[in-house]
Formats: C-alpha cells, structure tokens, sequence
C-alpha cells in the first residue's frame, strides 16, 4: 500500500517534511479555540429564536445570521470544506 501525495497539500517548501497532513494542520489549542468560537456562534442563533414574536422580526434574522456564521466561517474562510479529496 503506498499513499500519493498531492502536490496542493504542500506547503510553501518542496520537501516532503512540511507535507500538510490532517494529523498536523492545527494543534490541539487552535482546534479548541476554533471549535469554542463557532459553538459559541451556535448558540448565541439558538438563544436568539427565545425573543422571537410575531411582531418582532429581529430575533430570527439575528438566528439566520449567527448559524450561517457558525457553519461558513470554518468551512470556507477556516478552508475544511476543500480539504476531503487530499488526504
């Protein structure tokens, strides 16, 4: 069994060292902090839906904008969404 690597999963260098591999993309506080910042996101859009009323629109934009947030920010600016066919 031999794994092919991609040359759009290395970094800036050439070498094999610094191939790009989901065991060394990020180390465990980045991921935490990451995780909290979009947790965090998630739950500020579902304690939003508890001011909604009939009369109120707000509430559900704020919930619209909060979890589309929480979803977009790691899979387009973060890069996660692209990254399934190198590894």
């Amino acid at each position: 069994m031999s794994s092919q690597i991609n040359a759009s999963s290395r970094d800036s260098a050439s070498n094999l060292d610094s191939v790009r591999t989901p065991q060394n993309e990020n180390n465990l506080a980045t991921s935490v902090i990451l995780f909290a910042v979009c947790f965090v996101l998630f739950l500020g859009a579902i304690y939003s839906l508890s001011f909604l009323s009939l009369g109120n629109p707000w509430p559900m934009a704020a919930c619209l904008a909060l979890f589309a947030l929480a979803f977009w920010i790691p899979q387009t600016i973060l890069g996660r969404s692209d990254s399934a066919g190198e590894h």
